[in-house]
């Protein structure tokens, strides 16, 4: 699962880290440009020496260079994470965007409520907290399934604090 639970030995808190899920590794991404960039040279054997080389090298070159730009594109948008602070007086959520902006929220935990929206919502099974007159969704990037189980996670540690 793209998050984890650490606990904290020092009171009864918790820290959660989410982020996206990915599926092509680092070294994924250099077989894979290099697989491709083979893969699409082998017409130019045909046409050593010709001057059709030279009319199908920038294609080739720039069919390379946007499979390593869109894929270099989906690394930086899946550098979001979300830290999800619980502790006894306070609970804190910071959302940090693949800009390096934040996006902070805290409530007391006592008047937190987890809440999960099977229909009606961005995803489905929207998982949000509310609390202090606000409400934050958590973990959109996450599976279905993730977010129920995460919503239940939520609920009990929330209810141990309490």
């Amino acid at each position: 699962m793209p998050y984890e639970w650490i606990d904290t030995e020092h009171d009864d808190g918790a820290e959660l880290h989410l982020w996206p899920y990915r599926s092509l590794p680092r070294l994924g991404f250099v077989w894979f440009i290099g697989g491709t960039a083979a893969l699409i040279s082998l017409p130019l054997f045909a046409a050593l020496g010709t001057v059709i080389l030279w009319g199908l090298l920038p294609f080739l070159g720039a069919a390379v260079a946007g499979i390593w730009w869109a894929l270099s594109r989906s690394y930086r948008d899946g550098a979001l994470t979300e830290a999800l602070t619980l502790a006894p007086d306070r609970i804190s959520l910071i959302r940090r965007a693949p800009d390096g902006s934040e996006q902070r929220w805290e409530a007391n935990p006592y008047w937190v409520a987890v809440r999960l929206y099977p229909a009606g919502g961005r995803v489905p099974h929207y998982l949000t907290l509310k609390g202090e007159g606000r409400e934050v969704e958590l973990g959109a990037f996450l599976t279905e399934e993730e977010r129920v189980a995460l919503a239940e996670d939520l609920r009990q540690r929330l209810a141990r604090l309490r």
